[in-house]
């Protein structure tokens, strides 16, 4: 689950890079547009969190003679957000249609807007199922998507009652910034190619940091719009929720970001956060040794004795979390003790109060 908060929605590990390249220096200004690639442009939305910006993508898409346009991702759905889309659809769209919304994920950053621009353009929201129904899961607090089955769930790993009983506050702020969103979409699953401007985007799904995110690959120019699954400086949020309490979402993005190494090495990487870079491969291999040594930390302070998911926020996150940060760093911690345990690097007990504890096995 998901809602307002990060370190832009959640306390994102750090992960700097090294060996990466920028292209480009600057993000585009409020409400203007970078072109990154023919007829590939670059949006820059503000977010009122710690990571204050989403990225999201503009490709020309002519049919039959006539222009027109795809939207990739959305921005959250208030005011200013919108006022910004205005300004593009005067600037650049003009009265050409929009012929399809493609989001990404279902998080509110890449999908606040997507009934909004999908009803003023008459267009096809394009998702994956996982992500489609999950939106509205959460708008609705539906099929276990509720704050309180996350705090029994972290409860369990160790927060502390008083903690819980603030974060227990929290209402739906997922519904406040995807104010609506479509009943009606088009499918795509992993492999399908969508066809944008005469050119083909290969759908790539990846897991762990969402149910079913889409990331799209196109061959003949070289990019890869990542979407949340390959940032350039920081590692996405992998977390544990209360619709899948005992599962190993850190195991399915590891193997997901594994995939980018199939594609070409000097692609062009359009993520949803920071600049635009190359080095595909070496970012995988980075995002790898620093989930590694990571992993390792939490294995050497579980080796000193039972250790709760709570009790070990401070080695994964060195800093400072409010309460609101904290509903985040708990599932990510949860997520890397699932991971070693899994891998039968420790081993685990349900001990007072029914916490789950965590020790070397």
């Amino acid at each position: 689950m998901r809602g307002t908060g990060r370190a832009e929605f959640y306390p994102c590990l750090v992960a700097r890079a090294s060996s990466l390249q920028f292209p480009f220096s600057e993000p585009p200004a409020p409400g203007a547009v970078t072109e990154v690639a023919p007829g590939v442009y670059w949006l820059r939305m503000a977010l009122p969190f710690q990571l204050n910006h989403i990225n999201l993508w503009l490709l020309r898409d002519d049919a039959n003679g006539e222009p027109g346009w795809t939207l990739v991702d959305t921005g959250i759905g208030n005011a200013a957000t919108r006022a910004l889309w205005q300004q593009v659809i005067e600037e650049k769209i003009g009265a050409q249609p929009v012929r399809r919304v493609i989001v990404t994920h279902y998080h509110p950053d890449h999908a606040g807007n997507a009934a909004w621009l999908c009803d003023r353009f008459g267009a096809e929201l394009w998702m994956t199922q996982g992500e489609y129904l999950t939106a509205h899961a959460v708008r609705e607090r539906g099929a276990g998507y509720t704050t309180e089955a996350v705090l029994r769930v972290f409860r369990r790993n160790g927060l502390e009652q008083a903690l819980a009983a603030k974060m227990a506050q929290r209402g739906n702020p997922y519904r406040e910034m995807v104010p609506e969103f479509p009943l009606t979409y088009r499918r795509v699953i992993d492999g399908d190619r969508v066809l944008v401007n005469g050119l083909h985007w290969r759908v790539i799904v990846g897991y762990g940091h969402a149910p079913e995110h889409a990331s799209l690959y196109c061959e003949e120019q070289k990019l890869l719009i990542a979407g949340d699954m390959l940032l350039s400086t920081i590692s996405t949020n992998v977390s544990v929720w209360s619709i899948d309490p005992e599962g190993d979402p850190l195991r399915l993005f590891l193997e997901s970001i594994r995939r980018y190494r199939e594609l070409a090495p000097d692609i062009l990487v359009l993520p949803s956060h920071g600049l635009p870079f190359r080095g595909a491969h070496e970012r995988v291999g980075e995002l790898e040794a620093h989930h590694d040594e990571r992993l390792a930390e939490l294995a050497a302070a579980c080796a000193e004795g039972w250790r709760s998911a709570y009790d070990l926020i401070g080695v994964l996150f060195r800093r400072t979390l409010d309460n609101h940060q904290m509903f985040f760093a708990m599932g990510e911690a949860i997520a890397h003790l699932h991971y070693l345990y899994y891998a039968g690097r420790l081993a685990r007990a349900e001990g007072a109060q029914g916490v789950m504890r965590y020790t070397r096995a």
